[in-house]
């Protein structure tokens, strides 16, 4: 694992955008706290965009999208956008059309009903209520599920033709070509009209978990939170650079970092 610390100076200047993980990495303890909040301020403050995507659902990150100073939410895994208009109402957007939408939706609640029958121990993610283009399974943050059984509900969706992942916290599945980076390419081009892969050496993408791997390997700068030690084995990609904090203090030195270089004109 390479620190943080090693992220030259000069790379740094450069940046002049941040996508970021939710859970586990902007957040600690399933709540934002005032150092990563105020992170987060200080990017808006110098004029870098913020682009959250999550696998979280789109109703989990409404509350999220007006009150944190961040230009748009991706929720579950690239399919919805949520962001702040500018007289402070909600606004949503989706990658698939409302009959994709239904469609899908079926196929995803009987895949759903499958895993829960075979696996009784299995349980919905209690954020289940709010999900519009997914399924999650809670592995992690309310229930408990070995290794062996995050595999073989990973196989299950995988089976049903879905997409699987997994989280620091759920197993989620989804229908489509849409993941992390797919969404990231969505916002940019649809929020600033601009191309991401055009200016992938100005973004840094900051991550914790075995779901970011492909956002790791795909950005020159990526940094992952101290906690990605935990899913360090499993990652396909990892990232290029470590934090020394976890979770939000990770993120809040990811933040001084791209500031720090940027006030000095490195």
């Amino acid at each position: 694992m390479n620190p943080l610390t090693l992220w030259p100076a000069t790379d740094r200047a450069r940046i002049h955008g941040v996508l970021t993980d939710i859970d586990d990495t902007l957040t600690t303890e399933g709540a934002i706290t005032p150092d990563a909040l105020d992170a987060l301020h200080r990017l808006r403050t110098a004029g870098l965009p913020v682009f959250a995507i999550t696998g979280r659902p789109a109703g989990w990150s409404e509350a999220f999208a007006l009150a944190w100073p961040v230009d748009a939410i991706v929720a579950e895994n690239g399919a919805v956008a949520l962001w702040r208009g500018d007289s402070g109402e909600l606004r949503r957007d989706y990658l698939q059309d409302a009959a994709t939408r239904a469609a899908h939706f079926a196929k995803l609640q009987a895949t759903a009903r499958r895993v829960l029958a075979e696996l009784p121990q299995a349980r919905l993610a209690a954020d289940s209520p709010g999900r519009e283009t997914d399924i999650a399974i809670d592995h992690s943050e309310f229930a408990h599920l070995s290794e062996a059984d995050i595999a073989t509900v990973v196989q299950l969706m995988k089976s049903e033709g879905l997409n699987a992942t997994v989280s620091s916290i759920h197993i989620n599945g989804w229908i489509g070509e849409h993941d992390k980076l797919a969404g990231a390419r969505w916002i940019v081009r649809s929020r600033l009209g601009r191309s991401l892969d055009d200016e992938l050496d100005r973004w840094v993408y900051v991550g914790d978990s075995t779901n970011d791997a492909r956002m790791f390997g795909h950005f020159p700068h990526s940094v992952g939170v101290a906690n990605v030690a935990r899913f360090w084995g499993a990652l396909t990609q990892h990232p290029r650079y470590v934090a020394a904090g976890e979770r939000g203090a990770g993120f809040t030195e990811v933040a001084d970092a791209v500031l720090g270089a940027r006030a000095a004109g490195a």
